[in-house]
């Protein structure tokens, strides 16, 4: 296929901005209903420090360029930030520091917020024109086309297209530097050779994944050896084998010196993550010796390179971190549990959440080798092959990203996955080769027909991006059964649930309505007028322990299938005798919350901090008991993919807590029976 002219004609530049403005509205505009997703609360206001107090002890396990840039419109209009002396401040502590900034400013968040999700948008949009321009060299324009317009719609990158989080920046840098790198293997300018290594100091400080990068780049430059072609750089020509290998070793130290000039210029070259400015902190918010300890030879070599001050300090301890919190974190996957994850989490979790159009179209790319073999053997997959040379960045970077993910323990969200869909778009223009074309007879109206379908499955769940299921998974509505967090619910649904309680309360005869929620948002914020039960952060807002009664529990996904809980997985005799042992206190509990005069005799024996933490454990417990009936008797109603609405009978209620054990697991059965909602 001939490369497209370096032109672009006047109607494919107006499709370009066409495209790049609807993925820029869908992406903001979902957000103008979304509440604060769980860390966007602590990715801004760690950026907004950077800027402030050029001091790095908030939030230093996520990337410093993220944050920053986020931050930005909120640095230049000079937001009020909590003070030094905060004590969120003081203990490194960027969640209850970023519930003051959001909560306790007089300058309302959320517009901060949007500011906030534009910039990230801007790093979306820039990945979308990557994607048309890599598929363009590759394909052509109609091809480039196509891509452009399958990253316009997903509801993968517009879901996380414009969060206040390193995902999308993750994404970004990896493909510039990969497309960098890769450029830079055959061609001889020095200017080039320096921007890729920029590039690469970017995606260091754009997500601490970027080590992904060292075995992509390694694969690389091994297939760029063993090309036949002499490799060119500046004046310098290398022919050999063992010359390529040289040259190419001088240019991956010369990446590494250049990252490292970058990484220290995002922590102001200084070396200490806090500024000798201000008080001075004790520690970050868990100690070096945490981290360091725990994960072993990488541990080691990291406190070796803080003795020697090779990187900063704040940039050392959040790898740590990273490296600690991968060994084992809460997961949950179609109604199991787990802290080392999966080896299947990330392809059920590609099957449920990629719309079906596009795993139809996926199959394209395939389908060309395997019907090209067929017909012909290898004399017509002769001029696929040689295709398949300019296609080694994508696909070694595809397969590296995934047989990574795929062995890694954290399985906490799909959005860990997002880089390798701009390598899939960029793929399926595929379609338009005439390797396709020569095998199998595709019309153009079929593509079309295709890609129709892949714009209204992913519209069909606008705003709700971050909750969409596609058919296979039972759609938005049965979301919650397989995944949960980042994948479902990320604390986003605030503002619907808040809308669909008022319309409970327009009706006079409404029964008392209780809520859960996930995220770090505040329900405060939204007038939600409801009964609390256990939430996952209320940031030290302690609440009475709610009398359960027949009435509504709007309960986000995340809370329901208690994946963060003590007592999460299948309810056994360990969690049903701490239940009994707790509710023989919940007398007591409520008698010392709503009589203040009958503490000092309740605390002759027992402290203040006993029963503040009886009534916490009871409150966890009991939620964790209602939950597991809940799951199985399934939703009246699910809000925005996020939410789940039960109505609960006094009957019901009276069952699932009071029931002996083995009457209530026959209960709960025949509760599981029972047509679901």
């Amino acid at each position: 296929m001939t490369a497209p002219s370096s032109k672009l004609s006047l109607g494919m530049l107006l499709a370009i901005a066409a495209l790049l403005s609807i993925h820029l509205g869908l992406a903001l505009g979902s957000k103008l209903t979304s509440s604060t997703a769980m860390d966007e609360l602590v990715h801004l206001t760690a950026g907004t420090s950077y800027w402030r107090y050029n001091d790095y002890r908030l939030h230093p396990e996520n990337g410093n360029l993220s944050q920053r840039w986020a931050a930005l419109p909120a640095a230049l209009q000079q937001a009020p930030f909590p003070a030094t002396t905060h004590l969120g401040w003081q203990t490194s502590d960027a969640w209850y520091t970023g519930y003051a900034f959001f909560y306790e400013s007089p300058q309302d968040h959320f517009p901060l917020l949007m500011a906030g999700r534009a910039m990230i948008t801007l790093f979306s949009l820039a990945t979308a024109l990557i994607v048309f321009f890599w598929a363009r060299s590759l394909f052509g324009n109609p091809a480039a086309l196509f891509a452009l317009s399958l990253y316009t719609f997903s509801p993968d990158t517009l879901a996380h297209g414009a969060l206040v989080t390193s995902d999308m920046a993750m994404t970004l840098f990896f493909l510039a530097s990969l497309a960098l790198y890769w450029r830079h293997l055959h061609d001889k300018s020095i200017l080039l050779l320096f921007l890729s290594s920029a590039v690469f100091g970017l995606a260091w400080v754009a997500k601490f994944s970027a080590i992904t990068l060292l075995p992509v780049f390694g694969l690389l430059a091994i297939l760029r050896i063993l090309r036949p072609a002499p490799l060119l750089l500046g004046k310098f020509t290398f022919s050999s084998a063992y010359a390529k290998a040289l040259a190419l070793t001088g240019s991956f130290i010369l990446h590494g010196f250049v990252a490292a000039g970058i990484i220290w210029l995002f922590y102001a070259c200084r070396y200490s993550a806090f500024n000798p400015s201000y008080p001075p902190a004790g520690q970050f918010i868990y100690p070096w010796e945490q981290h360091i300890a725990a994960i072993g030879l990488p541990g080691k070599i990291l406190e070796l390179a803080a003795q020697w001050k090779v990187l900063p300090e704040a940039f050392l301890y959040g790898f740590a971190f990273v490296l600690n919190m991968m060994r084992a974190r809460a997961s949950f996957l179609d109604g199991e549990y787990s802290m080392t994850g999966w080896r299947h989490f990330f392809i059920f979790s590609f099957l449920y959440k990629t719309p079906a159009s596009l795993l139809i179209i996926l199959m394209g790319p395939l389908f060309i080798f395997f019907r090209a073999f067929a017909i012909g053997g290898f004399y017509k997959l002769r001029p696929l092959l040689c295709k398949i040379y300019s296609l080694a960045p994508l696909l070694i970077f595809f397969l590296v990203y995934w047989i990574l993910s795929i062995t890694s323990n954290l399985n906490i969200g799909h959005r860990h996955i997002l880089p390798t869909y701009p390598i899939l778009f960029i793929l399926c223009g595929a379609l338009f080769t005439p390797h396709f074309r020569a095998v199998f007879s595709l019309r153009p109206l079929f593509k079309l027909g295709l890609l129709l379908v892949f714009v209204v499955e992913s519209l069909s769940s606008f705003p709700d991006f971050i909750s969409y299921y596609n058919p296979i998974a039972g759609g938005q509505q049965h979301g919650w059964r397989h995944l949960i967090d980042s994948s479902t619910d990320w604390g986003q649904g605030l503002p619907a649930i808040a809308k669909r309680i008022q319309e409970f309360k327009k009706d006079p005869d409404c029964p008392p309505i209780f809520l859960s929620y996930f995220g770090a948002s505040s329900h405060k914020y939204y007038h939600i007028d409801a009964e609390m039960l256990p939430c996952s952060n209320l940031f030290g807002i302690r609440y009475k322990t709610a009398r359960l009664r027949a009435g509504i529990y709007c309960i986000s996904a995340t809370m329901l299938q208690q994946v963060h809980s003590s007592a999460k997985g299948p309810w056994d005799l360990a969690m049903e005798r701490r239940y009994q042992e707790l509710s023989q206190l919940e007398p007591f509990i409520r008698r010392y919350q709503n009589d203040p005069s009958s503490r000092p005799e309740l605390e002759k024996n027992r402290s203040v901090g006993f029963w503040n933490i009886k009534a916490a454990a009871f409150d966890e417990i009991r939620f964790a008991r209602l939950c597991h009936y809940l799951r199985a008797k399934g939703p009246d109603e699910v809000i925005s993919g996020s939410f789940l609405i039960f109505r609960l009978s006094q009957h019901e209620l009276d069952s699932c807590l009071q029931l002996p054990f083995s009457e209530w697991n026959a209960w709960i059965a025949a509760s599981s029976s029972r047509p679901q909602g």
